[in-house]
């Protein structure tokens, strides 16, 4: 049975939808919860994969966030053994930067649904290219990658031009949160800490931006949950595959 490693942030980013999927394909998982063990060194070489989600932190925290440091030798680790790599949000940011891409943090932050577009090389990918030209997919972020060197450029959007890519074969970025259902978007919604940061980007021109965030929701979230719900299984259609080792440069976490 493939074991998965997943890293996790804060308990309000969960696997969401991806959750039930792992598990119906026989997967077992286990979580490193950040939030609670901060100190947690963990060792990848027993896991067929791994998937970092997001979190509140960014990139640029890691001088004082240890775990941030640890993140990013575990993924160079897994990247140098070939095994399959998924970030999401913040993880994809951690994953761009230990590939040697910089961290930026974006003019206007994008918050609730915003459209996809795939690239040429994104509708032809095996694992994302299940999207389509383009979709509606979820969004959270003040920050943005920059494409790695090497890596492939899959999606953007309007507002955002890296939104995903791939390296090597198996590895991947994504900005966006394409596991989220309604409920956890209502979970977010009523944080304290994610609802400043909505009532922030409107500055009181929307009198009720979690009203419109959930009205969006409802009219999107079963065209993104479809896809997603492809896109996932197809990048775990890739945990078990032989595995292909790749040398990195060190950085400075190492």
């Amino acid at each position: 049975m493939s074991r998965l490693l997943v890293f996790q942030h804060v308990a309000a980013e969960p696997l969401g939808t991806l959750d039930p999927l792992i598990r119906r394909r026989g997967h077992r998982v286990r979580y490193v919860n950040f939030e609670r063990h901060p100190d947690h060194e963990p060792n990848v070489d027993r896991y067929r994969g791994l998937i970092v989600l997001g979190g509140p932190m960014n990139v640029e925290d890691h001088e004082r966030r240890a775990h941030l440091r640890a993140e990013m030798r575990a993924i160079e680790r897994m990247l140098h053994q070939g095994k399959p790599v998924l970030g999401i949000c913040l993880g994809a940011q951690l994953l761009a930067h230990v590939l040697g891409a910089p961290i930026r943090r974006i003019e206007v932050p994008e918050i609730g649904w915003h459209r996809l577009h795939t690239t040429p090389e994104g509708r032809l990918d095996p694992v994302l290219g299940a999207l389509g030209e383009q979709a509606p997919v979820f969004q959270w972020h003040s920050y943005r990658f920059d494409i790695p060197a090497g890596a492939v450029h899959l999606a953007r959007t309007d507002n955002c031009e890296p939104q995903a890519f791939r390296h090597g074969d198996n590895a991947y970025g994504f900005q966006f949160h394409l596991e989220m259902d309604q409920r956890l978007i209502e979970r977010w919604l009523a944080h304290p800490l994610y609802r400043d940061e909505l009532l922030a980007l409107t500055g009181g021109r929307d009198p009720d931006p979690a009203a419109t965030v959930l009205s969006h929701t409802r009219e999107h979230i079963a065209t993104m949950q479809a896809g997603a719900d492809t896109v996932f299984n197809r990048f775990l259609d890739q945990v078990g595959r032989p595995q292909r080792r790749y040398t990195l440069p060190s950085r400075e976490w190492a």
